[in-house]
């Protein structure tokens, strides 16, 4: 019996070590490639975007490579380091989104209605953290 509960004991201990071992290489922290932060303003027509989104897709026709940085627009700003996804730096697509900020959750336009069409603008980013002021023209 004391055989028994020892070698159950020492299958809990091995497996409990094992558990903590792939915890800690599961959770060792971003692993990718480093990110940079953007932030800047966003006008429309000269005037601020009251909400949108901005997406950085890195440019893969000019050999960029890795994940997409992506920031909120609020009151005409945008900083990738506020709850969204700094970039790899280099050539990217700025792919900009941007609303009235009035909204009707009833006709499903959580941000309101929309300003112009997305507006895409090439734009190459430093790799390091850097300021990004972008302008959509009207008659987007």
């Amino acid at each position: 019996m004391v055989l028994q509960r020892s070698t159950q004991l020492r299958g809990l201990v091995i497996v409990g070590a094992l558990v903590l071992a792939i915890m800690a290489v599961g959770c060792g922290g971003d692993t990718g490639p480093t990110r940079y932060d953007v932030s800047g303003s966003v006008t429309f027509d000269g005037q601020p975007v009251p909400m949108g989104r901005i997406l950085f897709q890195p440019d893969t026709s000019k050999g960029n490579r890795g994940p997409a940085g992506v920031a909120e627009i609020k009151d005409g700003h945008y900083d990738t380091a506020d709850g969204g996804k700094g970039t790899v730096g280099g050539p990217h697509i700025a792919i900009v989104s941007g609303y009235d900020g009035q909204s009707k959750p009833e006709q499903e336009m959580p941000y309101g209605r929309a300003l112009f069409s997305d507006h895409n603008l090439p734009v190459d980013l430093p790799k390091e953290d850097t300021t990004q002021d972008i302008e959509v023209p009207k008659g987007q």
